[in-house]
Protein backbone atom coordinates (compact mmCIF):
# COMPACT_ATOMS: atom_id res chain seq x y z
CA UNK A 1 0.00 0.00 0.00
CA UNK A 2 1.06 3.61 -0.65
CA UNK A 3 0.62 6.72 1.92
CA UNK A 4 -2.65 7.28 0.42
CA UNK A 5 -4.17 3.63 0.51
CA UNK A 6 -2.76 3.14 3.93
CA UNK A 7 -5.08 6.35 5.41
CA UNK A 8 -7.84 5.26 3.82
CA UNK A 9 -8.09 1.86 5.27
CA UNK A 10 -7.16 3.91 8.40
CA UNK A 11 -10.19 5.93 7.95
CA UNK A 12 -12.21 3.16 7.16
CA UNK A 13 -11.53 1.16 10.27
CA UNK A 14 -12.46 4.48 12.10
CA UNK A 15 -15.77 4.98 10.47
CA UNK A 16 -17.29 1.63 11.97
CA UNK A 17 -17.13 2.80 15.24
CA UNK A 18 -19.35 5.45 14.01
CA UNK A 19 -22.89 4.77 14.59
CA UNK A 20 -25.74 6.12 13.27
CA UNK A 21 -27.31 9.89 15.13
CA UNK A 22 -23.92 10.69 16.69
CA UNK A 23 -22.79 13.94 17.10
CA UNK A 24 -19.02 13.77 15.49
CA UNK A 25 -16.09 15.57 15.66
CA UNK A 26 -14.18 15.76 12.64
CA UNK A 27 -10.37 16.11 12.53
CA UNK A 28 -8.55 18.30 10.09
CA UNK A 29 -5.32 16.60 7.58
CA UNK A 30 -4.88 14.60 4.83
CA UNK A 31 -6.01 11.16 6.67
CA UNK A 32 -8.91 13.22 8.23
CA UNK A 33 -9.83 14.23 4.66
CA UNK A 34 -10.01 10.48 3.80
CA UNK A 35 -12.51 10.06 6.73
CA UNK A 36 -14.72 12.83 5.85
CA UNK A 37 -14.96 10.88 1.84
CA UNK A 38 -16.06 7.67 3.04
CA UNK A 39 -18.29 8.89 5.78
CA UNK A 40 -19.93 11.40 2.82
CA UNK A 41 -20.44 8.40 1.20
CA UNK A 42 -22.50 7.01 3.80
CA UNK A 43 -24.05 10.06 4.43
CA UNK A 44 -25.59 9.91 0.79
CA UNK A 45 -27.01 6.70 1.77
CA UNK A 46 -29.11 7.61 4.05
CA UNK A 47 -26.64 7.18 7.45
CA UNK A 48 -27.40 10.18 9.95
CA UNK A 49 -24.30 12.19 11.40
CA UNK A 50 -23.87 15.96 12.94
CA UNK A 51 -20.55 16.58 12.25
CA UNK A 52 -18.24 19.78 13.99
CA UNK A 53 -15.92 20.31 11.87
CA UNK A 54 -12.16 21.78 13.57
CA UNK A 55 -11.27 23.69 10.84
CA UNK A 56 -12.70 25.81 7.85
CA UNK A 57 -10.57 23.80 5.22
CA UNK A 58 -12.81 20.62 6.63
CA UNK A 59 -16.14 22.60 6.89
CA UNK A 60 -15.56 23.30 3.18
CA UNK A 61 -15.00 19.67 2.12
CA UNK A 62 -17.86 18.53 4.50
CA UNK A 63 -19.87 21.15 2.81
CA UNK A 64 -18.94 20.07 -1.11
CA UNK A 65 -19.54 16.37 0.19
CA UNK A 66 -23.09 16.94 1.40
CA UNK A 67 -21.92 15.92 5.37
CA UNK A 68 -24.46 17.90 7.71
CA UNK A 69 -22.48 20.38 10.08
CA UNK A 70 -23.52 22.29 13.34
CA UNK A 71 -21.25 24.60 14.91
CA UNK A 72 -19.53 23.49 18.47
CA UNK A 73 -21.78 26.12 20.38
CA UNK A 74 -25.10 24.54 18.52
CA UNK A 75 -23.38 20.97 20.01
CA UNK A 76 -21.28 21.41 23.05
CA UNK A 77 -21.32 17.51 23.54
CA UNK A 78 -20.40 15.30 21.43
CA UNK A 79 -20.24 11.49 21.17
CA UNK A 80 -17.17 10.97 19.39
CA UNK A 81 -13.94 12.73 17.40
CA UNK A 82 -12.28 11.39 14.87
CA UNK A 83 -8.68 12.93 13.79
CA UNK A 84 -5.27 12.94 12.61
CA UNK A 85 -2.15 12.91 14.45
CA UNK A 86 1.68 14.30 13.27
CA UNK A 87 2.84 11.35 15.81
CA UNK A 88 1.72 8.98 18.17
CA UNK A 89 3.13 7.09 21.01
CA UNK A 90 2.39 3.71 23.16
CA UNK A 91 0.34 5.96 25.42
CA UNK A 92 -1.69 7.99 22.95
CA UNK A 93 -0.20 10.69 23.23
CA UNK A 94 -0.01 12.97 20.43
CA UNK A 95 1.77 15.50 18.75
CA UNK A 96 -0.92 17.20 16.27
CA UNK A 97 -1.10 20.45 14.47
CA UNK A 98 1.01 19.91 11.08
CA UNK A 99 -2.39 21.29 9.25
CA UNK A 100 -2.31 24.71 12.04
CA UNK A 101 -5.92 23.53 13.22
CA UNK A 102 -4.24 22.46 16.76
CA UNK A 103 -6.44 24.81 18.83
CA UNK A 104 -9.70 24.05 17.37
CA UNK A 105 -8.64 20.30 17.51
CA UNK A 106 -8.21 20.64 20.95
CA UNK A 107 -11.40 22.11 21.81
CA UNK A 108 -13.10 19.68 19.90
CA UNK A 109 -11.56 16.64 21.47
CA UNK A 110 -12.08 18.03 25.15
CA UNK A 111 -15.73 18.01 24.23
CA UNK A 112 -15.92 14.72 23.18
CA UNK A 113 -16.75 11.43 25.16
CA UNK A 114 -14.39 9.39 22.81
CA UNK A 115 -11.33 10.07 20.64
CA UNK A 116 -10.21 8.28 17.75
CA UNK A 117 -7.03 8.93 16.18
CA UNK A 118 -6.17 7.28 12.67
CA UNK A 119 -2.61 8.05 11.09
CA UNK A 120 -0.46 5.85 8.57
CA UNK A 121 2.18 3.73 10.76
CA UNK A 122 4.83 6.80 9.38
CA UNK A 123 3.08 8.76 12.42
CA UNK A 124 4.02 5.83 15.28
CA UNK A 125 7.15 6.84 17.80
CA UNK A 126 9.09 5.55 20.40
CA UNK A 127 9.43 8.91 21.79
CA UNK A 128 7.68 12.28 20.16
CA UNK A 129 9.46 15.02 19.15
CA UNK A 130 10.71 14.03 15.60
CA UNK A 131 7.78 15.51 14.23
CA UNK A 132 8.68 19.72 15.24
CA UNK A 133 5.70 21.04 17.89
CA UNK A 134 3.19 23.02 16.85
CA UNK A 135 2.69 26.00 19.44
CA UNK A 136 -0.06 28.56 18.63
CA UNK A 137 0.95 31.70 19.77
CA UNK A 138 -0.98 35.52 19.78
CA UNK A 139 0.30 38.04 17.79
CA UNK A 140 0.86 40.34 19.93
CA UNK A 141 4.47 40.17 22.07
CA UNK A 142 5.07 37.24 19.40
CA UNK A 143 9.30 38.07 19.95
CA UNK A 144 9.02 38.41 23.80
CA UNK A 145 6.59 34.58 23.73
CA UNK A 146 9.03 33.20 21.88
CA UNK A 147 11.57 33.99 24.29
CA UNK A 148 9.42 32.42 26.96
CA UNK A 149 9.49 29.71 25.54
CA UNK A 150 13.07 29.25 24.52
CA UNK A 151 13.46 29.58 28.12
CA UNK A 152 10.76 27.48 29.08
CA UNK A 153 12.70 24.88 27.05
CA UNK A 154 16.13 25.14 28.19
CA UNK A 155 14.77 24.41 31.84
CA UNK A 156 13.65 21.00 30.49
CA UNK A 157 16.83 20.67 28.74
CA UNK A 158 15.02 21.37 25.11
CA UNK A 159 17.08 23.22 22.39
CA UNK A 160 16.31 23.73 18.89
CA UNK A 161 14.95 26.10 16.43
CA UNK A 162 11.67 28.08 16.56
CA UNK A 163 10.61 29.13 13.78
CA UNK A 164 7.51 31.03 13.09
CA UNK A 165 5.35 28.98 10.27
CA UNK A 166 5.47 30.42 6.86
CA UNK A 167 2.79 30.37 3.79
CA UNK A 168 3.16 32.08 0.76
CA UNK A 169 4.89 35.24 0.49
CA UNK A 170 3.84 35.87 4.62
CA UNK A 171 3.42 34.58 8.51
CA UNK A 172 0.63 31.53 8.65
CA UNK A 173 -2.68 32.48 10.19
CA UNK A 174 -4.82 30.31 12.05
CA UNK A 175 -8.37 29.70 11.53
CA UNK A 176 -8.20 31.64 15.12
CA UNK A 177 -5.96 34.78 13.72
CA UNK A 178 -3.25 33.21 15.50
CA UNK A 179 0.45 32.73 14.24
CA UNK A 180 2.12 29.25 15.03
CA UNK A 181 5.95 28.44 15.95
CA UNK A 182 7.25 24.97 15.31
CA UNK A 183 9.52 24.19 18.13
CA UNK A 184 11.89 21.39 16.93
CA UNK A 185 12.77 20.47 20.15
CA UNK A 186 13.94 16.73 19.38
CA UNK A 187 13.40 14.56 21.60
CA UNK A 188 10.42 15.10 24.17
CA UNK A 189 11.04 12.73 27.60
CA UNK A 190 8.81 14.23 29.83
CA UNK A 191 5.45 15.36 27.49
CA UNK A 192 3.98 16.37 30.30
CA UNK A 193 6.59 18.68 31.76
CA UNK A 194 6.54 20.71 28.43
CA UNK A 195 2.46 20.93 28.19
CA UNK A 196 2.10 22.57 31.59
CA UNK A 197 4.78 24.65 31.08
CA UNK A 198 3.97 26.09 27.81
CA UNK A 199 0.82 26.41 29.17
CA UNK A 200 1.72 28.82 31.82
CA UNK A 201 3.24 31.43 29.17
CA UNK A 202 0.85 34.11 28.80
CA UNK A 203 1.17 34.74 25.13
CA UNK A 204 0.54 30.83 24.46
CA UNK A 205 -2.55 30.36 23.33
CA UNK A 206 -2.37 26.66 22.91
CA UNK A 207 0.14 23.69 22.01
CA UNK A 208 0.12 20.66 19.94
CA UNK A 209 0.93 18.09 22.62
CA UNK A 210 -2.79 16.13 23.48
CA UNK A 211 -2.49 14.29 26.61
CA UNK A 212 -4.55 12.07 27.83
CA UNK A 213 -7.60 12.85 25.33
CA UNK A 214 -7.05 9.45 22.68
CA UNK A 215 -8.92 6.49 24.23
CA UNK A 216 -8.44 4.61 20.58
CA UNK A 217 -5.05 4.83 17.71
CA UNK A 218 -6.10 3.31 14.40
CA UNK A 219 -2.78 2.77 12.81
CA UNK A 220 -2.70 1.56 9.23
CA UNK A 221 0.38 -0.38 8.10
CA UNK A 222 1.59 -2.15 4.71
CA UNK A 223 0.63 -5.41 6.90
CA UNK A 224 -2.86 -4.18 7.30
CA UNK A 225 -4.58 -2.28 10.14
CA UNK A 226 -3.94 -2.73 13.76
CA UNK A 227 -5.56 -0.66 16.60
CA UNK A 228 -3.93 0.75 19.70
CA UNK A 229 -5.84 1.37 23.17
CA UNK A 230 -3.76 3.49 25.67
CA UNK A 231 -1.02 2.59 28.25
CA UNK A 232 -1.29 4.11 30.83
Amino acid sequence: MDAREMKIKAAAAALAHVENGMRLGIGTGSTAEEFVRLLAEKVADGFRVEGVPTSERTARLCVELGVPLKSLDELPELDLTIDGADEVDARLTLIKGGGGALLREKIVAAASSRVIVIADESKLVETLGAFALPIEVNIFGLVATRIAIEKTASKLGLSGSLDLRQSGDGNFTTDGGHYIIDASFGRIPDAEALSSQLNAIPGVVEHGLFLNMAALAIIAGPAGVRELRATR
